[in-house]
């Protein structure tokens, strides 16, 4: 398998298992995936196509510097392309982008001021490595909005909470971006569930915290290759057609 190919399957893989998931919004939101060195290039999912049904094939390449990407019948959604285009062309960071609505992280956006908590072990995962934007004002339908969301992401920002918004992941693999998806919703629906019992917090130090997050980082094993091979397996079994 070539790694445009292994490209392709792995988005479609995190697409199946985002819906699988409950991380899906209608036929909205969308994954990239950066194909060139300079991010120019990137697959995307098309208009309309359902996480659950989406096949390796249907992903759109498109062209940062191609006139024509905009226009006809495989145009990508207007939204989609203000934003990921910016950030693979600004974003060394940004191979994979995946920007979603999931539920609980999209609640902790909503919380005026909201600071991601310091709460369990997989929170500490994300310590320094979140940015936030809560300047929402409306779709980003502006040709400068992907650049402006881009530079808040700078300096190696891996998560942006989008204030009213959702939030976006980005990695350096599909597996590292996914993986992290799933962690970060996995602590943002412990937090929740811990600020609605209204008991005071027992926050993690963040000299621990720091510490926590470079074992994440660090661990010997593969963590994320292993967990995304694993939900890859499921599928090959389950819904093989997302590779074709």
């Amino acid at each position: 398998m070539t790694h445009f190919h292994t490209l392709r399957t792995d988005l479609a893989a995190a697409f199946r298992w985002a819906a699988r998931m409950g991380m899906h919004e209608s036929t909205a939101n969308h994954f990239s995936v950066a194909t060139n060195d300079a991010g120019s290039q990137f697959l995307l999912n098309p208009v309309g196509s359902h996480f659950s049904r989406i096949r390796a094939s249907e992903l759109l390449l498109l062209d940062v510097n191609d006139p024509d990407t905009q226009t006809g019948a495989t145009a990508p959604d207007p939204t989609a392309w203000t934003l990921h285009a910016a950030l693979h062309k600004q974003l060394p960071q940004a191979r994979c982008i995946l920007h979603t609505h999931m539920q609980n992280a999209t609640v902790l956006c909503c919380l005026k001021d909201f600071e991601f908590l310091m709460l369990d072990q997989n929170a500490c995962r994300f310590y320094q490595r979140i940015a936030y934007d809560r300047g929402y004002a409306g779709m980003a339908l502006h040709a400068d909005e992907g650049a402006r969301v881009a530079a808040l992401m700078e300096q190696g920002k891996s998560v942006l909470f989008m204030g009213n918004h959702g939030v976006i992941v980005v990695g350096p693999t599909v597996a590292q971006a996914f993986d992290e998806l799933y962690y970060l919703e996995k602590a943002c629906a412990l937090q929740v569930a811990a600020l609605a019992t209204g008991r005071e917090l027992a926050l993690v130090p963040d000299a621990v915290a720091k510490v926590a997050c470079s074992q994440w980082n660090d661990y010997p094993t593969r963590f994320s290759e292993l967990h995304f091979t694993a939900l890859k397996n499921i599928l090959n079994q389950e819904e093989p057609d997302y590779q074709t």
